[in-house]
């Protein structure tokens, strides 16, 4: 594969749903990105002890909901490997994939990144990929709090990416269908059968 520029959308997908695509494909063209790898995480290291939707089912959804955009592609990488999903671990493993030409662009919101000094080996991480923050209203990045934890590397590796605002999440998604509220247009369609078809988030589920 030639040098080029590949995104990272990890997540824990439960549900997937329309602004997840959105950002993706926003920082796909601002970064002119290559790809956008969608990773849903197996056991994610920040949700130890809360219940989520079984891998299976995230994965399923995932590539149901990416399955239009030839863009998009869908990474079991974090599935395949045991132990927490640490977003090192992955980059470092997405490297050896696709080679050390390639640069790793990991979409997060910033407020994801302004927590980022709390990572597993953030500032090892922060040098092996760049960070794209999307900005929502009333989450301004830190600068001042990041150049602090990562000095020259926040001002090299960390970009703001300004991204329409959605009143959505998964936790309002999963409530929604345990009150028996449509989640049609907010999620794809796929997605929506598919919730459907297997009776997710009926039973109550944790906030996550």
């Amino acid at each position: 594969m030639t040098a080029g520029r590949i995104g990272i959308m990890g997540g824990t997908f439960d549900p997937i749903h329309i602004a997840h695509l959105a950002i993706a494909e926003e920082a796909r063209v601002a970064f002119a990105l290559s790809r956008v790898l969608f990773i849903p995480a197996a056991n994610p290291p920040h949700k130890q002890g809360r219940s989520i939707t079984d891998a299976r089912h995230r994965f399923m959804m995932v590539q149901l909901a990416t399955a239009a955009n030839p863009h998009f592609f869908v990474s079991a990488v974090e599935m395949e490997r045991k132990g927490p999903s640490y977003s090192l671990l992955t980059v470092q493993e997405l490297h050896e994939m696709y080679g050390r030409e390639q640069e790793l662009y990991f979409i997060t919101g910033m407020d994801s990144i302004n927590e980022l000094h709390t990572w597993y080996h953030p500032k090892e991480l922060l040098a092996a990929c760049h960070f794209v923050g999307t900005t929502r209203p009333g989450e301004p990045p830190d600068h001042a709090a990041l150049i602090r934890d990562f000095g020259v590397l926040a001002e090299t590796r960390i970009h703001c990416l300004d991204v329409p605002a959605f009143a959505l999440s998964s936790t309002d998604l999963r409530a929604r269908v345990r009150e028996g509220k449509p989640i049609r247009y907010l999620v794809p369609e796929a997605v929506d059968a598919y919730i459907r078809k297997e009776g997710l988030y009926r039973a109550h589920k944790d906030d996550v």
